[in-house]
């Protein structure tokens, strides 16, 4: 059934390309209110309610796929559907790079009001005080860690476990983003849910990475200086994750990523990544190209994994 999965994920990625996410009644939107209730009934400030909360959040959709997966078994087309449509689901892909563009145009109009509202859309950064180069910078690195987070992560794991893997990962990096934050109230409560999704992207990060190394040259970018970055600054962010791919687009870009960020209540300075001056709007349309191609050839890389694990089976 695994050359249905590997047809199926080409299949949810190019659905992506075409269309995006759906506008009403997400998938993942879905999950989202059903995770903010599941929070409000089984609160408590401490790391055993939060290991519980992320244990039936991430459980039921990994059981939801692994049920849909034996439902489908012996049966290619619908296990076509089945896959196809998990995988539609959790990309991002045509967003992220939709969004990069839009910020990319707003910066060159010189539109700093709807910039800043724009950022909104990718993080969570006050962007009231923000210059041109640092809402370049923010998108940057946005665009960087979530193309891991939200084409490269997920495509791993539907290629290794099928449905089971592309819903699973969604929600555990959903959770991340709903409470995995540092914040008095969920300093304890949201460390499970941290740590799960810092440990399911720990691989797809560095093929994230190596990835953005091999397509630099579609930014204009040398494969050779971007490994130098990349093995140079990656393990600088404080994040095990984010500096993978950050630097390996500070590198492709030939631009230098970090500084101070500041949040609603709270603001954090990191490390510089990579060389040469700040980004700027045409880095934009650059990193959206980069996003691209990273996420062309992780599909690939996907597809065949899927094929390889059905001949292995």
């Amino acid at each position: 059934m695994t050359s249905a999965d590997a047809a199926g994920l080409i299949a949810g990625y190019l659905l992506d390309a075409a269309v995006g996410d759906p506008r009403r009644f997400h998938p993942v939107a879905g999950f989202g209110t059903a995770a903010g209730a599941l929070e409000r009934r089984i609160y408590r400030p401490g790391r055993a309610a939060g290991a519980l909360y992320t244990a039936v959040a991430v459980g039921v959709p990994v059981l939801a796929g692994y049920a849909a997966s034996r439902a489908t078994r012996g049966r290619p087309v619908a296990r076509f559907v089945v896959t196809a449509a998990a995988t539609w689901t959790v990309l991002g892909a045509r967003t992220l790079r939709r969004e990069s563009r839009a910020m990319g145009r707003h910066l060159t109009e010189n539109d700093m009001p709807a910039a800043r509202d724009r950022l909104s859309h990718l993080c969570g950064r006050d962007p009231s005080a923000l210059d041109e180069p640092e809402l370049a910078r923010a998108t940057v690195e946005s665009v960087a860690e979530n193309t891991s987070d939200a084409v490269v992560a997920p495509l791993f794991w539907g290629a290794l476990l099928g449905p089971a893997g592309l819903l699973g990962y969604r929600a555990a990096n959903t959770l991340d983003a709903m409470v995995g934050h540092r914040s008095e109230r969920y300093a304890r409560f949201g460390t499970p849910a941290a740590r799960l999704d810092d440990l399911l992207n720990l691989v797809p990060s560095r093929l994230t990475g190596l990835l953005t190394i091999a397509v630099a040259p579609i930014a204009g970018g040398s494969p050779r200086e971007t490994l130098r970055v990349w093995r140079r600054d990656r393990n600088d962010h404080p994040s095990p994750n984010a500096g993978q791919c950050e630097s390996a687009m500070a590198g492709a870009l030939g631009v230098r990523l970090g500084g101070r960020n500041v949040y609603f209540g709270r603001s954090e300075t990191r490390p510089f990544l990579g060389d040469g001056p700040r980004p700027g709007a045409a880095h934009l349309r650059r990193a959206a190209r980069v996003s691209g191609a990273v996420g062309a050839a992780a599909v690939a890389l996907a597809a065949a994994t899927a094929l390889f694990r059905g001949r292995r089976c």
